[in-house]
């Protein structure tokens, strides 16, 4: 069988929320496609725990860095050196085409028709439009890519400083190639330009199939109020287009609930990187048969599907109690409850 995945990325527990939309997004719309996050060890477990629910696999990568501090002063954002990481999902090889999308995307729709199109398409970017957008594209993982990616950013490395200079640079027929690489901006549509174009987006903005909200301030930098569904834009943010905010809050609000759950974080502890710089010692590409058991088992307490006679009932409750009491106080009386009849 085929295999094919979704593919976002997470540096740290700030950007969680956002690719926990992008998961919560993606199924709600009825993906049939495998969902996958790629993060790194500033993500801390109870972070990786919770993207664990949503995510069908958490895989541990390395930080690759641009260092390059001169080309990254011309976008006044430091902080993008690290999207560099984003290399790694050249590597996840047991795919045969994987859609990356940012972290800071929201789909509003199914769009498993994606995979339908070949390396490297994408949409173009609203800055440049001769340039595509890194946000959203679909690729085909391969070790020869990855190690070719690898070398250009070592050898040249980006000149603007992030993923999207260097994979423009690696991909730079994609502007003459076949149009069918080529998306639609509907597939990538930046959340500033609702307001730059208004009127574009007023005639076609209905269509938008995925929203990205690039630059700063993010999504989850504005307050929510979930009681009264409102949003407190900050200042000065220019968001003229309220009720895709209001969305993004609203899947991030289900999300939220369905991944806040006591997972087993001691089983994200024992990843540990290599000092090689494009290896892991013990990358954690799926979760073992007891993290799935319990990701499905809350996934079902979610649409009140009770196992009364199994794993809900009182009996195992109860032994589960006792466990963690005794474990947690070994010179403790053990303690039950009794069970009324």
């Amino acid at each position: 069988m085929v295999r094919e995945a979704f593919v976002t990325l997470v540096t740290n527990d700030l950007y969680c929320d956002g690719a926990l939309v992008v998961a919560q997004s993606l199924r709600s719309h009825g993906t049939k496609k495998d969902i996958v996050v790629l993060t790194t060890p500033h993500v801390s477990a109870a972070c990786r725990s919770r993207l664990a629910v949503l995510f069908d696999h958490v895989v541990l990568v390395n930080i690759l860095d641009s260092n390059d501090s001169a080309h990254l002063a011309l976008l006044h954002r430091p902080e993008l050196g690290v999207t560099f990481t984003k290399i790694h999902c050249w590597s996840l090889t047991q795919y045969s085409k994987c859609v990356f999308l940012d972290a800071d995307t929201l789909l509003l729709t199914n769009v498993d028709e994606l995979f339908e199109r070949n390396e490297l398409s994408a949409a173009p970017d609203s800055g440049w439009p001769d340039m595509f957008n890194s946000g959203v594209f679909v690729f085909k993982p391969s070790m020869h890519t990855f190690q070719e990616l690898i070398q250009l950013a070592d050898n040249q490395g980006s000149f603007d400083g992030g993923d999207q200079g260097l994979l423009n640079t690696y991909f730079s027929e994609w502007s003459t190639s076949d149009s069918s690489k080529r998306l639609s901006f509907l597939y990538n549509m930046h959340s500033t330009s609702t307001y730059s174009y208004s009127p574009a987006f007023k005639q076609f903005g209905k269509d938008t199939k995925i929203v990205h909200f690039i630059g700063n301030p993010k999504p989850w930098n504005h307050k929510y109020n979930e009681q009264t569904g409102q949003v407190e834009i900050l200042e000065g943010s220019g968001i003229l287009e309220p009720a895709l905010l209001k969305h993004w809050w609203e899947v991030c609000c289900q999300a939220r609930k369905i991944s806040n759950v006591e997972k087993l974080s001691p089983q994200f502890e024992n990843l540990t990187v290599s000092k090689s710089s494009d290896k892991i010692s013990d990358p954690l590409e799926v979760e073992d048969d007891k993290m799935a058991s319990h990701r499905q088992h809350f996934l079902q307490l979610q649409a009140s599907n009770v196992d009364y006679t199994g794993v809900d009932s009182f009996d195992h409750i109860q032994a589960k109690l006792d466990g963690i009491l005794q474990s947690s106080s070994p010179t403790r009386p053990s303690t039950s409850v009794k069970k009324n009849t």
